[in-house]
């Protein structure tokens, strides 16, 4: 169970901040739920307390889950994966419900493969902006895991997107 002013990921939107329970009645039944702040937007969301696992909210990850992270985006990049971009109607389908997850090795793999993509191509609108989505997803919980200013996490995730390159071009 979480814990009032308890940072957690609320998938598809990033770190929040437990801020209260709140009570409602609804349909003649009592319902908590906790009442939380997306630290990024300020959007407040009531989530059930009840339905915590299906909505995908969990804990911030551990030193150690960032630094498997880390370890994950230096991996090398499967070609045949990058070639199949070809239907982006699906792939962005694809991509829309692996953020939805709030899996931090899921949002990773999508920062890393549309880093790799853009190493060969421009990258459309649609691929830009969900580009920036999981880079600020995982700027937030780096920054919030490790006690670092998010500029330092978005600088340490950029250096590593680099060193992808290196890899990506050498292959």
């Amino acid at each position: 169970m979480f814990s009032l002013k308890e940072k957690v990921v609320y998938p598809g939107h990033g770190v929040a901040q437990i801020d209260r329970i709140v009570e409602k009645n609804i349909g003649g039944c009592v319902t908590k739920f906790f009442e939380l702040t997306v630290l990024s937007t300020h959007m407040t969301v009531l989530v059930p307390i009840d339905n915590l696992k299906e909505t995908g909210i969990r804990r911030i990850s551990s030193n150690e889950n960032i630094e498997n992270m880390f370890k994950l985006l230096e991996e090398p990049i499967n070609k045949k994966t990058d070639a199949a971009m070809a239907n982006w109607s699906k792939k962005n389908k694809a991509y829309q419900c692996a953020i939805r997850t709030g899996d931090l090795e899921e949002v990773c793999r999508i920062y890393r493969e549309l880093t790799s993509i853009a190493i060969q191509k421009d990258l459309s609108f649609g691929e830009k902006n969900i580009l920036s989505k999981t880079e600020n997803l995982l700027v937030e919980e780096i920054s919030i895991a490790t006690h670092t200013k998010e500029e330092e996490a978005r600088g340490r995730l950029r250096a590593t997107t680099r060193r992808i390159k290196i890899s990506c071009n050498v292959i």
